[in-house]
């Protein structure tokens, strides 16, 4: 095969990622937005040794498991990866990359209940941020289209709250009313770099926060009026500055402009306080089915200290509470930890106290004072733990360590090392957080052995 030839493919399989996977010759070709059961013809746009890719040039026979799901951009956008097959057909391709992962990489041979869908598959998320660029004279938000920084415009995100479509229009509108210069990425000039949207999911109070290079209030006074007139539910309005030339989002400073500078939520019936900074799951439906599954491994009787390792905002240590005698939380973001301390004070949880520092550190400094929590939760982020946070882990000794992981790959890893170390894999189960992309949820029990 080479650059540009067309080939007929048959997909026999696909990707976590959401590429159908067919062969020609011998030789794989990863095609995006093909699904199992297509005949295709492929057009080749890259050949490795091994392998290529390749894009559908022609659906001769479409699969049983295709669907449309209602979204005009997200082949340009990248962001959802399954759009174009049905929920069920998704929810199938996610469980088994995650039970294939602990197989794989971590050699481990668990228990796997089901995986548990999302009840409403769109308009779950609570949080979103746009990016802002210059197209053709005017500014837009959108996304990025995969792999680059090219902003894709777009109106209406079927994974967004409604509202949220109407915040950005008049943002967008005001910023092309008044001329106000759009962040450039190669001259590090311009005001407005992102529109950063959260929304709580029982309460309905909305955070809008721009990302700036500079504090210019001035500017966007004339915008912070028409916003608090046209939506009571907005309770805060926050700048975020980040004058550095970086794929980061958000920058450490936030200078309030409207409100008080967080907005609440509900978590597992626990009131939660979340700032721009904080970490909260952005799905909050799912993410209380999710503590309930960890709730429910981890089979309090309600004597125990549980240690919340990257405990973000304290969603998950703070719903275990009443289940408790002592709860110990640890995250590295101040701004997270001291909503975590108000969070617990908002519901009179007076058996938590909050560290703030590296999960590792932590882990190690508790391990080193004779600290033996019962039972252990971790929530890392992607790349999963490092080796000093497990190390001390198997220095505490807890009987029941549960892990919720946004990665299965790292999860998968990090299993493995502590079944190395003493702790066997009960069960697990994959929780789809987040419909429509790539990205899948699991939760793992993991128990001491001879205990």
């Amino acid at each position: 095969m080479k650059k540009n030839d067309i080939v007929q493919l048959e997909i026999t399989d696909v990707t976590a990622e959401g590429s159908g996977v067919g062969r020609h010759e011998g030789m794989a070709v990863f095609v995006p937005s093909a699904a199992v059961g297509d005949l295709i013809d492929c057009r080749i746009v890259k050949v490795l040794k091994s392998y290529a890719f390749g894009i559908i040039d022609k659906i001769i026979t479409p699969s049983a498991d295709r669907a449309d799901r209602g979204c005009g951009v997200s082949k340009k956008c990248g962001g959802c990866v399954f759009r174009h097959i049905s929920y069920q057909a998704e929810l199938k391709i996610k469980d088994k990359a995650v039970r294939d992962a602990f197989k794989r990489i971590g050699g481990l041979d668990i228990a796997f209940e089901d995986i548990l869908g999302c009840e409403s598959p769109d308009r779950y998320r609570n949080k979103a941020q746009y990016p802002v660029s210059m197209e053709n004279g005017r500014a837009v938000c959108g996304f990025y289209a995969q792999r680059s920084h090219r902003v894709i415009e777009c109106a209406d995100c079927m994974l967004q709250p409604e509202v949220f479509s109407h915040i950005t229009e008049d943002i967008i509108g005001y910023i092309n009313k008044k001329k106000i210069p759009v962040y450039d990425e190669k001259s590090g000039k311009g005001l407005i770099r992102h529109i950063y949207l959260r929304r709580g999911h029982h309460t309905g109070e909305i955070m809008v926060c721009l990302v700036v290079t500079k504090a210019d209030k001035s500017s966007l006074k004339g915008l912070f009026d028409i916003l608090t007139e046209k939506y009571a539910d907005i309770k805060s309005i926050v700048l975020n500055i980040n004058n550095k030339n970086t794929n980061v989002i958000t920058g450490k400073k936030c200078i309030t402009v409207y409100g008080k500078g967080t907005i609440t939520d509900i978590m597992c019936g626990k009131s939660t306080e979340i700032s721009p900074l904080s970490f909260y799951q952005v799905n909050t439906a799912q993410a209380e089915r999710l503590y309930g599954i960890a709730r429910e491994y981890a089979q309090l009787s309600g004597d125990e200290t549980l240690l919340d390792l990257y405990c973000g905002a304290g969603t998950v240590g703070l719903s275990f509470a009443d289940h408790i005698s002592r709860l110990i939380g640890g995250e590295i973001i101040p701004e997270a930890v001291e909503n975590a301390r108000k969070n617990a004070q908002l519901n009179n949880v007076d058996n938590a106290e909050f560290i703030c520092g590296d999960a590792g550190e932590i882990a190690a400094s508790l391990a080193d004072k004779g600290i033996r929590p019962d039972v252990i939760v971790v929530d890392p982020p992607r790349k999963g733990c490092d080796e000093l946070t497990l190390t001390s882990i198997v220095r505490m000794a807890p009987r029941k360590l549960v892990m919720i992981s946004c990665n299965s790959a790292t999860a998968a890893r990090d299993a493995a090392f502590l079944s190395e170390r003493g702790y066997t894999p009960v069960k697990a189960r994959a929780v789809d957080m987040f419909p429509g992309t790539g990205h899948c949820e699991c939760v793992v029990l993991m128990t001491r052995d001879n205990q």
